[in-house]
């Protein structure tokens, strides 16, 4: 990010021609089968794993981390890439009803794709992501997306989600498994 909260520099992206690729998932596919054996047992109402602390583009997170950490149904974890870290963060995603995405460092993450593969419903906290061939795909479908203003007032992101109807967390976790 530089000075003036960009993440690039003027001339160094185009977005109108630029393709943004997916990452590839970290963690397993929890295919339909999975989903649906860990429906009834996800028991965290949203959960991260990952550096607690960014640079520039990550001081939402502090801010996420100081308001969210001890509420008693949700994770929030220091940790790192490596095959601890992945099965500590599959584990995760697949007992947690969300998954939080908040701004960092770079305009995007391996965190949402693994959250989608795990079928964990992304909150994607940013004011400013460029999603991989979002002219095509719908993500309001798939993930629930929160103004960073909002996300760090106090109580407000605990509120938002624990107002979600069953219905729609049902919906959304059955469209995080189609094609």
């Amino acid at each position: 990010m530089d000075s003036t909260g960009n993440w690039y520099k003027p001339g160094q992206v185009y977005l109108e021609k630029d393709v943004i690729l997916p990452y590839v998932p970290n963690v397993d596919l929890c295919d339909y089968k999975c989903v649906s054996e860990t429906q009834s047992k996800r028991s965290t109402l949203l959960f991260f794993r990952g550096r607690l602390k960014r640079n520039a583009g990550g001081k939402i997170r502090s801010k996420l981390v100081a308001e969210l950490q001890n509420i008693e149904d949700i994770i929030i974890e220091e940790g790192s890439a490596g095959a601890k870290g992945k099965v500590a963060a599959q584990t995760g995603m697949r007992k947690s009803l969300f998954c939080l995405n908040p701004a960092g460092d770079t305009p995007s993450s391996a965190r949402l794709f693994d959250a989608i593969v795990s079928g964990c419903i992304p909150v994607i906290i940013s004011d400013e992501l460029e999603l991989p061939f979002e002219g095509i795909l719908d993500y309001s479908k798939i993930a629930l997306f929160v103004s960073s203003t909002d996300a760090v007032q106090p109580g407000w992101l605990v509120k938002y989600l624990r107002g979600i109807d069953a219905k729609r967390v049902r919906e959304m976790q059955s469209n995080l498994l189609k094609p």
